[in-house]
């Protein structure tokens, strides 16, 4: 894998590499990128990768390496003090809750000190305070160039940095919405950057396609009533009625989501017409209506105070920004994307593309400039120039066409993750994002999983979506449980089931083992109570919980060592039929003449089936057993595919197998102890 990524890096061009777990893919990317002398943009799923890359990897690397490389950190805004915010923060409502002010103290006196303002130095303040978005800024509400604090700005500071390094780590969320909004630096950055790579690629079509499109939501009106509330007050009290503006936008918003009805969790709904389906068409257009004239109503009062301060400036401009999505939304849908309504304790509508290969291509496609010479390209329909002339809603945004280095060939891009497919072309991630030239490789695992790990299928189960499936699955983790005394990891396809699985643990456990659920705690407390395993204060015990969770600790949770021996994959993770992405990419493949369930269905379960099997063996010493409660993988002939995009596990015939494995995997665990 390095020395194909170093050759790509010399060469130019687009180098696809699935790596299987264990393979060192961040030291086989990182090394050829480090020696080469090029600049390097590195883009990661998760900040908690972004922080690993940034803190220890490619420091590491390069004291051994002896390298006199500058490495820069850049993040989304909302991720960095904002000095304007922080000094208006004393003067909103929230600053009156109990243990704000004391709090909002503790951050003024860190602000004396930090040089970077980023909000990840700060310990005991939580993503989800409410506190947070009073001391950072959002693309929303920042002021620019017109903020009193402009000069000492922390994002400004980033992004000078970021500017002058020779390797920038930056993350797939920030590299999306700053392209589309040219906010934070990257669309600057990129045309000086010769090699790109994205890790955890896997995640890129359904990132990007979150940016790609057009989002109006409940979440953007409560806090634009929010902020016009606070600076209305503190700048201009009494010239405008601020209180009625804004309770009567907030009570717009509230009618808005109740006109889209009452639903259990989150769910999407489908939209075809002009309304959501099964929401009633006179109550969603009285409410949509409303919105927007509460909207308008406030730009008239913003109007009449916009010379006053850049603050009043800001929020009129934003408020003209979400009566023009509420205008798009009462229109019907762009039949070449896809619009649905996501709608749980808020309300958010998004229309998007049904991919990112049509910008993702025109952006990595091979440059016919001469070095130092930038490329005009305003004729060809796929370039992001005639992407931004097109329709507005699905337009990446206006980015600087790259200027290859003098003496430098074409510019390199590329992708890596443990899984990107379930065949050898990796079609399923290179077909949306527009890689359909790139060179392809799969760099298979050195663990031996055959030795190290097993594949139990239960026979006895019912089928998923009988009643009693989750009361099954979760006496089987029982049963387990009475044998390993924790060291489980139950992963789920759906909420409904992480709960009942969850309850029915709780309820009939017999307390020996600490049942964790996802929901209950912040995510990174329930991973580090997991590896911790074993009872309060036992420093010797190394087993004691079983973690039920979903969605994100299918991926990017890695516990090696005795403390995770057990994962339990509740039924094979197809995409929800209901889901109105989903169902619009299937009808586009059907159109083409090709299967929906074999070309979209299940590589989308083989890949994610593949993640989760991916929690079990994280080191050559790791010993495990990964169990599938759906009998499909089994007995219907589209299981044989899923099969061989898992690792090559032994398999266990049946129940007693199961146990004899478990009780084999104590004992060598207390072998191993001892």
């Amino acid at each position: 894998m390095a020395m194909a990524v170093s050759r790509i890096v010399q060469e130019g061009g687009q180098l696809v590499v699935e790596a299987g777990t264990g393979t060192g893919k961040t030291y086989a990317y990182l090394v050829p990128v480090l020696l080469s002398g090029q600049r390097a943009l590195v883009s990661t799923a998760t900040k908690a990768l972004q922080d690993q890359l940034f803190s220890r990897d490619i420091p590491r690397l390069v004291e051994v390496l002896g390298l006199p490389v500058r490495i820069a950190l850049l993040k989304g805004r909302s991720n960095y003090l904002c000095l304007h915010r922080m000094e208006q923060a004393r003067h909103s409502p929230e600053s009156a809750q109990p243990g704000a002010l004391k709090a909002l103290a503790k951050i003024e006196s860190w602000a004396q000190s930090t040089r970077m303002g980023d909000m990840a130095e700060l310990t005991g303040l939580d993503e989800r305070s409410s506190l947070w978005p009073l001391v950072t800024s959002t693309r929303d509400n920042c002021l620019g160039s017109t903020c009193p604090r402009y000069r000492a700005c922390h994002v400004n500071l980033a992004r000078k940095e970021a500017m002058a390094a020779d390797v920038v780590v930056i993350n797939h969320h920030l590299f999306f919405a700053d392209l589309s909004v040219r906010e934070s630096g990257v669309a600057e950055l990129l045309p000086t950057v010769r090699v790109t790579v994205f890790d955890e690629a896997h995640q890129l079509n359904e990132i990007g396609v979150n940016f790609l499109g057009q989002q109006l939501s409940t979440v953007q009106l409560h806090e634009l009533v929010r902020d016009v509330l606070a600076t209305g007050l503190q700048l201009a009290r009494g010239l405008v009625d601020w209180q009625t503006l804004s309770s009567s936008l907030e009570k717009a918003a509230r009618d808005w989501r109740l006109a889209a009805g009452m639903h259990r969790g989150s769910v999407r709904l489908r939209w075809i017409g002009l309304q959501p389906e099964g929401v009633e068409p006179s109550d969603w257009a009285g409410a949509l209506h409303a919105v927007t004239k509460a909207l308008a109503d406030l730009q008239t009062g913003l109007d009449m105070v916009s010379e006053l301060a850049p603050d009043f400036q800001r929020l009129a401009e934003r408020t003209r920004e979400l009566m023009q999505r509420a205008a798009l939304f009462a229109d019907p849908p762009n039949p070449e994307g896809v619009r649905w309504a996501e709608v749980s304790a808020q309300l958010r509508l998004v229309e998007s593309p049904l991919d990112i290969a049509q910008a993702f291509s025109a952006l990595t496609r091979p440059l016919s400039a001469t070095p130092g010479k930038a490329t005009e390209t305003p004729d060809d329909p796929d370039s992001l120039e005639a992407l931004m002339a097109g329709d507005p809603r699905h337009a990446l945004g206006e980015v600087a066409t790259p200027v290859p280095a003098a003496g430098v060939g074409q510019r390199a891009w590329i992708f890596t993750s443990a899984t990107l497919g379930d065949e050898p072309s990796l079609r399923w991630f290179t077909e949306p994002c527009g890689l359909n030239s790139a060179e392809v490789m799969q760099v298979s695992s050195p663990f031996d999983y055959a030795q190290q790990a097993a594949l139990y299928v239960p026979p006895h189960l019912p089928r998923p979506g009988a009643p009693e499936h989750a009361s099954q699955v979760a006496e089987l983790v029982l049963e387990a449980l009475t044998i390993l005394g924790g060291s489980t990891l139950v992963l789920t396809t759906t909420l409904n089931a992480m709960r009942s699985i969850g309850e029915h643990l709780l309820a009939h456990g017999d307390g020996e083992v600490e049942v964790l659920v996802q929901g209950q705690s912040p995510k990174r407390r329930l991973m580090e109570r997991f590896r911790e395993g074993g009872g309060a204060g036992d420093a010797y015990a190394r087993k004691g919980c079983v973690l039920v969770a979903s969605a994100s600790f299918w991926e990017g949770f890695d516990v090696p060592g005795d403390a995770l021996q057990l994962v339990v994959i509740d039924k094979l993770p197809f995409p929800p039929p209901g889901d109105p992405l989903f169902e619009a990419r299937s009808q586009r493949i059907t159109q083409q003449g090709k299967s929906a369930f074999a070309d979209h269905a299940l590589p989308e379960a083989a890949v994610s089936l593949k993640q989760g099997a991916g929690r079990l063996i994280r080191s050559e010493t790791d010993r495990g057993i990964l169990v599938v409660c759906d009998s499909r993988l089994s007995t219907m002939s589209y299981g044989r595919r899923l099969l061989r995009s898992l690792p090559a596990m032994r398999r266990l015939e049946d129940h007693a197998a199961f146990l004899d494995a478990l009780r084999q995997l104590t004992t060598d665990a207390n072998h191993h102890g001892a």
